[in-house]
């Protein structure tokens, strides 16, 4: 069943510039068409028509973290510019719609750690002139902005990250509820995945529009802190916000040391059931987090987003709230914010 479709998160653009630099990209190896888990033409046959595409960037990778997402913002607008004929960015809801009425696919420009500002809101003002329109505020690192619930250790230290234990201690910085305040003014989505317990809740209280968490699933299901407890869940459905459902198996299902997780669709749906059941229909879309995550076997591009329709339709959601789930609760948050 072929749904028209908004997903929240996917990581291509780093993908590419990492290709790019290894030397295997190529007019056939592009964001046309590639081995990768989206391209155009991908997109085009699973019915997604607005791809959010986030600028990741790795701090440890790199020593200048806002001059690698501007080196990502070019190769973003350098492969619109190629494929305009196909996909156009969007910088406001009018976009969305425009593009749509002319047959065209949507790109919304994202960036995924706030720390690429260096803690300057006019580098924030920066990214939303070059046409970023959601911000995660932290990834797996703490910044100038707050502390996330997923801490990597550095490399020297021989420990593991801990995905069980969340922070419930270290919030937003000062820093932190100044770039709220102006992300909200500027018309830009305040992004929570990845984002502290603490941190979490100090948006949830002082946001006065909607905000998402664009790749996380239910934690109740999967105790994966990546994930929303179940009073997270109700805040962003109470603030009028939206989680996009998270296709990396880990962040889905808890692997058991003996057995690996390739994929299941009915344990997606389960995510579903379950965030419906405690926020309400209105608060879920798609984050599926291609790109940025090992290949789930049940949905392994984009192309398969109809086998997911399928499931969830096998799981007892109406036609209403699939609708609802693949695109236009995220249509909603969009059409409040992006002015």
């Amino acid at each position: 069943m072929k749904i028209p479709a908004v997903d929240m998160h996917c990581d291509t653009i780093s993908a590419l510039l990492a290709m790019k630099r290894r030397g295997t990209y190529s007019e056939n190896n592009c964001l046309l068409k590639n081995g990768l888990h989206v391209d155009l033409e991908k997109l085009e046959r699973g019915g997604c028509f607005l791809q959010n595409f986030a600028l990741f960037v790795a701090l440890s990778e790199c020593s200048d973290p806002f001059r690698e997402c501007t080196a990502l913002a070019d190769l973003y607008y350098e492969e619109l510019e190629k494929n305009k004929d196909r996909i156009r960015p969007v910088y406001r809801y009018e976009d969305i719609e425009k593009n749509r009425v002319e047959g065209k696919l949507s790109a919304l420009l994202t960036v995924e750690e706030g720390a690429v500002c260096k803690g300057r809101l006019g580098n924030l003002r920066l990214l939303y002139r070059l046409g970023v329109r959601m911000l995660t505020l932290t990834w797996n690192f703490p910044n100038e902005l707050g502390w996330p619930n997923v801490r990597i250790p550095e490399k020297a230290s021989g420990s593991i990250p801990d995905f069980t234990t969340p922070d419930r201690e270290h919030g937003l910085t000062e820093t932190g509820f100044d770039f709220l305040e102006e992300m909200e003014r500027l018309g830009m989505i305040v992004d929570v995945s990845h984002l502290s317990d603490a941190g979490f809740w100090d948006v949830a209280r002082t946001a006065k529009k909607p905000f998402v968490a664009s790749h996380s699933n239910a934690r109740a299901v999967c105790g994966n802190v990546r994930n929303l407890d179940d009073d997270m869940i109700r805040a962003l459905a109470e603030k009028g916000g939206v989680t996009g459902l998270n296709f990396c198996t880990s962040f889905l299902e808890e692997e058991k040391e003996t057995e690996k997780v390739h994929g299941n669709l009915e344990v997606i749906a389960a995510h579903a059931r379950h965030i419906v059941s405690i926020g309400g229909e209105d608060c879920l879309g798609l984050g599926s987090d291609f790109d940025g995550i090992q290949t789930n076997d049940a949905i392994p591009d984009t192309s398969c987003l109809p086998s997911l329709a399928d499931a969830l339709e096998k799981a007892g959601f109406s036609g209403r709230q699939i609708d609802k789930i693949f695109c236009e609760n995220v249509l909603r948050v969009y059409r409040e914010i992006l002015k």
